[in-house]
């Protein structure tokens, strides 16, 4: 394995950003599920919006070169691309709290950019696609699946996650295809194991339009180590979630506040140096 030294030459956030637009735009039909939505539903919200930014202004007596330097910003942020990476971060996490705050399963979380469907088919017990020699501690994971009642399901656990390097495959060069990803299927008695590598905390891209305001801002651009995942079992709310490592510096200053105390693993060390960790996942029945 090539281990990569400047994130900025390998995964650019131009690069990253299409990937994740045109990804987006393969995957997802975002108007035709909202295409019967009211005018008066869109009345409501874009003008909720535009008066809760009107009043920042006046709040705050936005000037007009900060007006211009914002106009200016939100014209790179479209032409370099970075549109899924800013609202995946900043935004996403209130949406996902609101959609799933019924739920009296598991806890999920964003989904964020990086999912790509249709990762090879593992079953119930088997090991992610990885490089020979893959860099990272060696991590087993079992659980199992069941609904609310605690029955099991017969169900699907879709995994992605960065590699010890934190990144993608698909999203940066040099990685085979599917690397990290996988999907793997229970039987009836909704049991898996899955054999993995525990990722890495990784910067999100900020050499592009993003990394300015995180720059100008102050803040940082980390995001703690932490397992995708969309289970899924028929009858059921599919869940999407991350799950995150105890101990990490950035569980309590997440750049994309996706955190949450009932994500967090409890890995144990093997002497072998690996480390096992076992997690399961209620669902909730679907809605009528």
């Amino acid at each position: 394995m090539t281990t990569i030294e400047q994130p900025s030459d390998v995964a650019s956030a131009a690069a990253s950003g299409a990937s994740a637009t045109e990804r987006f735009h393969a995957d997802k039909s975002p108007y035709d599920s909202v295409k019967d939505t009211p005018a008066e539903r869109v009345d409501l919200l874009a003008r909720e919006v535009l008066e809760a930014v009107h009043e920042t202004i006046r709040r705050h007596r936005v000037t007009y070169a900060e007006y211009n330097a914002l106009k200016a910003w939100l014209i790179d942020v479209g032409e370099t691309g970075e549109w899924p990476l800013f609202l995946d971060v900043w935004l996403e996490h209130a949406v996902e709290d609101v959609a799933t705050d019924h739920r009296s399963g598991n806890k999920g979380s964003i989904e964020g950019p990086y999912y790509v469907p249709n990762a090879p088919e593992l079953g119930a017990t088997g090991t992610i696609p990885m490089r020979d020699g893959e860099a990272g501690t060696a991590l087993v994971w079992t659980g199992r699946i069941t609904g609310t009642t605690g029955a099991p399901l017969q169900g699907k656990i879709e995994l992605w996650h960065a590699d010890d390097d934190g990144y993608y495959s698909q999203f940066a060069p040099g990685i085979p295809e599917w690397n990290l990803r996988g999907s793997f299927s229970t039987g009836p008695d909704g049991e898996f194991e899955i054999t993995t590598i525990r990722p890495a905390p990784y910067q999100i891209p900020t050499d592009g339009s993003c990394g300015k305001l995180i720059s100008a801002a102050g803040w940082h651009a980390w995001r703690p180590a932490h397992l995708h995942v969309k289970v899924s079992a028929p009858g059921h709310e599919m869940l999407t979630a991350q799950l995150y490592f105890p101990g990490d510096s950035h569980n309590d200053d997440d750049i994309a506040s996706a955190v949450k105390q009932e994500l967090i693993l409890d890995p144990k060390t093997e002497d072998d140096g690996s480390q096992s960790v076992a997690y399961g996942f209620a669902l909730d029945p679907e809605r009528s």
